[in-house]
């Protein structure tokens, strides 16, 4: 068959690539593998599994042991293969009696899944088989290695595993699946019906004697003193220094889950502080900080409580709420000087009056602020900044993700799941809404899915605990009442309820079914709306379920957080996100990531494969319908210029200064390109921020220079008009020679294909002297900029500043703003750009380039962007723009010069391309010898037009030509060129699921 040659010459490829030569190109489809654990190159078993699930027509796997930790991140992609009918058989063991019975249960509920287990007692032999098969066609490819269907194996263990590829008639895919077939027919291998009622008493006793076995164990609390893990002793260690320098104010940032309570206990116990005073928001607080400390203490120092019905004023450690000491009735009952620290729990607040009222008082040796928020101000006005409270002193910061690097949280699995159609922006905003959109959010209907999601997706441990998250009050008693109607026990909790009321609610989400009483039933939910965003200590919460649109990424993570401590029992959390058609859905990514660039590719990246990057043992998931919601939203981003504001405030009040370019950055705010996209020059924002500060700060040549350097050098898409720029700074003269080694030694793959590294050098020369521009009246705009000129005694192999150039930085902050913009483009280019394994000349795989960047890669005297549309020969080199899913003219109302946009521009696998050419241009046209003679082939692909940059996805060659037919507007037959190109570099998996995501919903 023709089919069987293209596979064994693809296999062949593949084996070469694999074990004989590296660098020999082939199809990563049919290409073995080394598969392991590591988030930081973007690699996980679970990732690797995932996507031959997707790409399979059935699937065997083998594995010892399974548990729900380990079928949960696939629960998403096993639903879909339901749906297309994609059916596996899953055989497991009773060895150990390890795996989970509700795991098997959840996979047997699959009406495409089959599962059985291998009695290895009764055969009296041991079963480790970790093996996954998955047939696509006539093609096998088989993990087998060392990873079971256990969580940590498949996301963060140290695992290895191999991936072989193999045709139906090949011996090893042969013998694998023989005996895969043997082991299933095999007498000791039982059908689920036959097996999990018995399986389910034995897994039941073996627990139970571990859990007996193991609290046996554990040394008595007395005698146990905990000890600080590598977050909190690094705090102590920073928070000794700052004291020893005399400051008497400190902040910890640390996100929700990380052991802030505990890290400030060993602090005092570690500096040796006598008397402290711990103060939180509520009673219930007060009480578990209260417990936490007195683990570490022991008997040692004695703990009281003040507030809520306690006076304990003469302990040695107070634990107060808020609102009572700052009534002065209990705040008079100490001295100014009595205690050596004062604790602020969530500090964030701490420009409240009710706070400054008792930072006024009292005159303690320190003031320790703690916060996992320091940048939330919505509660209060303007210019009051906890970082400016806390003298900019941060003893250490840890946020999401080096908490989740470091295991210092509940590994979390998110689900963004799409809600009803019908729920969008309209419907869910803050304020009154109509009847009719309220019946919307609180439908039988929805509440009917969101049952199926919470029921399918489940949970870690004996019982549900879960937090559901609503927009409104209203919506938070509906919803409540009809789960109670469908047998849920749940209650409505908001601003309302009593300390009483919380405490009890929190006590009845916490506790165990064995632990009911008459009066004290276990509670299955909570409902709120942001009552549980702060402040709430419940361990045990093993399920969070999201039914508002994300605002913020703060408000996100204050509510994931609810579910990422540790606790007994409790593997991870499962985490529920119902996406509507919400205008702000592109915050998700951002709070997912901790990314705070706002950098549309970068948001992008993380939907696409944020899964491979999450360190740890969490995942993250979105269906597809989510996905494409959340792209919409991406590529109809809006209020950019709100966002800046805020970032810039926030690291304004940070820094305790005005914040450049740089530092948004160094501390990962919003990227400088966004902000030079909405403002053109950074001078430009300042001036909208801070008014008449900034107002005529800069002449009109100064101004015209930082916007062409703006627009030019700060994306650092190259080194070169970099390294010059900052040359020129430091001294008057620089030579080009000298110039060009020192760039070839420290930046040896930036040059041009042909280009010599003396030719890129003066391309950057004539980009520097405003020459780089794409219409004449820029170029006699620009060419007033004058940086740079050959040195006075006419030596061309000699740069010197300009005059007027060298005058100008005599102006301290055009100077600055000028060393601001070169500094930034020389880190963008050294974190994207350099060093990258996977390189063509001087453009890197998977990066995203503009018609711009590619026009000043390739050295070209001027911007050719403008005439640059599908197909663009420079020199050498052709350049292929394909935009994958393009818009039909009825969508857009315009009509198409070269005709309607039904190309056959797709990908047909990883390493197969199908173009049309331009229609007119058949395969004798001088446009296509354009293609076709060139020396390199290079293709960028973008999604949509809703995004600015490409793809950069390698070179490629060409298989076949053929010459055909299409329809222009006028309905004339014209000729066109079909062409099949092979990519010499094979397309990444989730980026080519990417691409064609909104062509196959459209099918």
């Amino acid at each position: 068959m023709v089919m069987r040659k293209e596979s064994v010459v693809e296999l062949q490829a593949g084996l070469e690539t694999a074990f004989i030569n590296r660098t020999n190109i082939s199809n990563l489809a049919y290409k073995p593998q080394f598969i392991s654990n590591n988030y930081k190159e973007g690699r996980k078993v679970l990732s690797s599994i995932e996507n031959e699930l997707y790409a399979c027509d059935e699937f065997f796997i083998s594995v010892a042991f399974i548990t729900m930790g380990g079928i949960t991140p696939l629960l998403q992609t096993f639903r879909e293969l339901e749906t297309r009918n994609i059916h596996g058989r899953i055989l497991t063991t009773d060895y150990l009696h390890f795996s989970d019975p509700r795991a098997l249960e959840k996979l047997s509920e699959l009406t495409n899944i089959t599962v059985k287990m291998y009695m290895t007692e009764e055969a009296d032999e041991g079963f480790h088989t970790k093996g996954y098969a998955f047939r696509a066609g006539e093609i096998y490819r088989i993990i087998v290695g060392s990873s079971n269907l256990t969580m940590d194996a498949l996301t963060k263990n140290r695992e290895w595993n191999s991936k072989i590829v193999s045709t139906d008639q090949g011996e090893y895919a042969e013998d694998l699946i023989l005996e895969f077939h043997q082991l299933w027919e095999s007498p000791y291998a039982i059908d689920y019906d036959d097996f999990i009622d018995t399986y389910k008493i034995k897994y039941r006793i073996i627990q139970n004697q571990r859990k007996i076995a193991k609290e046996k164990n554990i040394t008595s609390i007395e005698r146990y003193r905990l000890r600080p893990n590598l977050m909190q002793t690094a705090f102590i260690a920073n928070l000794k220094k700052i004291c020893e320098a005399g400051e008497n104010k400190a902040l910890l940032i640390s996100a929700t889950g990380t052991g802030k309570t505990y890290a400030s206990a060993f602090a005092m116990r570690e500096l040796g502080f006598q008397k402290v005073l711990f103060l939180v928001h509520r009673g219930q607080l007060a009480r578990q900080t209260k417990r936490s400390y007195e683990r570490v203490f022991g008997k040692t120092v004695s703990m009281g409580l003040v507030g809520a019905g306690f006076r304990e004023y003469d302990a040695d450690y107070v634990f107060a709420t808020i609102q009572t000491l700052n009534r002065e009735e209990h705040m008079w009952c100490y001295e100014p000087t009595h205690f050596d620290c004062i604790v602020l729990d969530e500090a964030h607040h701490s420009s409240a009056n009710t706070y400054q009222k008792i930072m006024q008082y009292f005159k303690p040796k320190l003031w320790l602020g703690m916060t996992a928020t320091p940048d939330k101000r919505e509660e209060y006005a303007d210019g009051r900044n906890v970082y400016e409270i806390f003298n900019y002193q941060i003893a250490y910061e840890i946020r999401l993700q080096q908490a989740m690097e470091e295991n210092l949280l509940c590994p979390f699995h998110y689900f963004g799941i799409s809600d009803l159609s019908v729920i969008g922006d309209d419907t869910d905003r803050t304020g009154k809404v109509s009847s009719e959109k309220f019946r919307l959010l609180t439908s039988d209907e929805r509440v009917r899915h969101i049952v199926e999601q919470v029921n399918y997706y489940g949970y870690s441990g004996n019982r549900v605990k879960g937090l559901v998250f609503c927009s409104r009050i209203e919506e938070s008693r509906e919803l409540s009442e009809k789960f109670n109607a469908l047998g849920y026990r749940t209650i409505a909790l908001n601003g309302d309820a009593s300390e009483a009321k919380r405490t009890e609610a929190f006590e009845r989400l916490a506790m165990e079914e064995a632990d009911a009483t008459e009066d004290m039933q276990p509670l299955d939910y909570i409902f709120s709306v942001d009552i549980l965003n702060e402040g709430v200590d419940i361990v045990e919460v093993n399920q969070v379920v999201m039914l508002r649109p994300t605002e913020s990424p703060i408000i996100f993570i204050q509510q994931l957080g609810r579910g990422l401590r540790k606790a007994d029992g409790k593997e991870y959390v499962v985490v529920l996100d119902f996406i509507g058609n919400y205008k702000k859905n592109f915050m998700i990514p951002i709070a997912l990531s901790g990314d705070r660039s706002y950098n549309a590719d970068t948001i992008r990246k993380y939907v696409i494969s944020g899964n491979n990057m999450i360190p740890g043992a969490s995942t993250v998931h979105f269906d597809e319908v989510s996905k494409e919601k959340i792209f919409h939203s991406i590529d109809k981003m809006r209020g950019m210029k709100a966002i800046i504001r805020e970032s810039y405030v926030t690291l304004k009040n940070r820094l305790g200064r005005i914040p450049y370019l740089m530092d948004f950055y160094e501390n990962g705010e919003v990227d400088p390109l966004v902000i030079i996209r909405e403002y053109k020059t950074y001078p430009n924002f300042l001036v909208s921020v801070e008014g008449g500060v900034f107002a005529n700060t800069f002449s009109e040549q100064e101004m015209l220079t930082i916007e062409y350097l703006s627009k030019t050098i700060l994306g650092g898409v190259r080194p070169h008009e970099l390294e010059i720029m900052r040359q020129l700074l430091e001294k008057d003269s620089v030579g080009i020679g000298e110039l060009t080694r020192e760039l070839n030694m420290l930046y040896p793959d930036t040059a041009d294909m042909d280009s010599t590294p003396i030719d890129t050098v003066k391309s950057a020369i004539w980009v520097l002297q405003g020459g780089f521009v794409s219409k004449e009246e820029e170029r006699q705009k620009y060419s007033h900029i004058e940086i740079l000129e050959p040195d006075q005694a006419g030596n061309v192999q000699r740069l010197q500043r300009v005059k007027s150039y060298a005058k100008r930085l005599e102006h301290p902050e055009f100077e600055k703003q000028v060393k601001d913009l070169v500094s930034v483009g020389i880190c963008r280019y050294r974190d994207k750009y350099a060093d990258s394994k996977y390189k063509e000349g001087p453009f890197v795989m998977y990066e995203k380039y503009s018609r711009r960047d590619v026009c000043l890669l390739m050295n070209c005297d001027k911007d050719l962007s403008s005439t640059m549309y599908g197909m663009k020969r420079i020199a050498d080199d052709v350049f292929i723009f394909i935009t994958y899913h393009k818009e039909t003219p009825e969508e857009e109302g315009k009509m198409y010069a070269e005709g309607k946009p039904d190309y056959a521009d797709a990908f047909a696998d990883n390493m197969t391309f199908l173009w049309d050419s331009q229609i007119g241009k058949g395969p004798d046209s001088a446009y296509m010898k354009d293609v076709t003679e060139a020396k390199r082939k290079h293709l960028l692909v973008k999604k949509s037009d809703a995004e600015t940059n490409f793809y950069y996805m390698g070179t490629f060659s060409i298989l076949q030509l053929t010459a055909a037919k299409k329809m222009d507007n006028n309905g004339r037959e014209k000729d066109i060129t079909k062409v099949t190109m092979r990519m010499n570099h094979a397309v990444r998996d989730d980026l080519l699921r990417y691409f064609r995501s909104s062509i196959e919903q459209a099918d």
